[in-house]
């Protein structure tokens, strides 16, 4: 075993009584030292509450102590994400792994799946079965979510990222999802050729960020989540319209087309998806927060 992944409980509850002060003084949350500590030393919620993990002679931890502390430091000075201090974060009933190299899963993506779900029980050929594709799948988040939602279904994961796509296939090995999804590298539908008009439903959450504001965004998006991911172009609908204008030939008439994207944009997509002419049906779900955030459409029969 390494010596420098244990660490007596003294030190760690010193480390932690630090680190706590450090969140307070850069108006971090404090409950983000906590989780950090059940993830990286698999401490309870009950013993860091009590601090009863003060007493232990040793606890072993997944990275050093210094590196531990290292990383925290570029948490209060370089904003750095405490998922990816972690290398993991929950979503669903998940814990995914994440890296730099992908966009770090948000709670209200969440809905994708149960909207998906929904409208596929809803349509007529109950669409679960069949092929779904996620594009822009980064962490393999919404392919896991869909395979974990749909088991009759097969995902197709598609990624422009040779990195993003390998944290994809991690998670979905440890996940026990590696046999439903495949995964393909590649620019959205380039890959998928082969199942031009055979999709049930494309479930996507492209860039949608306009790219003067993703400066703007908190700096632990802004400097450290991958901007090819968050970047939609001069109004941020760049990647959504290329999605409505190259969707419906790869999806089966009445296959489920299904977006996340940013507040404001609701009312744009709706007409884009109008005025195609090959969707029909369209709907604007809103997210647990109330923001109209999804759009859903349905390919219709001609167009």
């Amino acid at each position: 075993m390494n010596d420098q992944l244990l660490t007596s409980g003294l030190a760690l509850w010193q480390w932690r009584s630090a680190a706590q002060r450090a969140a307070l003084s850069a108006r971090i949350p404090v409950t983000e030292v906590d989780w950090l500590l059940q993830e990286v030393a698999g401490l309870d919620r009950l013993s860091l509450r009590l601090g009863s993990f003060k007493n232990l002679p040793e606890i072993q931890l997944q990275i050093p102590l210094h590196d531990l502390d290292r990383l925290w430091q570029r948490r209060i000075h370089d904003r750095l994400p405490v998922q990816y201090i972690a290398g993991a974060t929950p979503w669903r009933q998940f814990k995914l792994a994440v890296s730099p190299a992908v966009l770090i899963p948000r709670p209200e993506t969440e809905c994708l799946i149960d909207i998906a779900v929904s409208a596929a029980q809803k349509s007529e050929k109950h669409d679960e079965l069949g092929h779904w594709a996620d594009l822009g799948t980064g962490s393999g988040a919404i392919a896991i979510g869909l395979a974990q939602a749909m088991p009759q279904a097969t995902i197709h994961a598609v990624d422009c990222s040779a990195a993003a796509l390998a944290v994809a296939r991690q998670n979905a090995q440890a996940l026990g999802y590696a046999h439903r999804i495949q995964f393909y590298q590649g620019s959205w539908w380039e890959p998928l050729e082969f199942l031009k008009g055979q999709l049930s439903g494309i479930v996507s959450n492209p860039p949608y960020i306009p790219s003067e504001l993703v400066p703007q965004l908190q700096p632990e998006v802004a400097l450290h989540e991958p901007w090819l991911a968050l970047n939609g172009g001069a109004d941020g609908l760049d990647c959504i319209r290329h999605l409505i204008a190259t969707s419906a030939v790869y999806l089966r008439p009445g296959g489920i087309w299904l977006i996340e994207m940013m507040a404001g944009q609701a009312e744009v997509v709706a007409t884009l998806l109008q005025n195609h002419g090959s969707y029909g049906n369209i709907k604007i779900h809103p997210d647990l927060a109330g923001i109209e955030r999804f759009a859903l459409a349905y390919r219709s029969n001609e167009g």
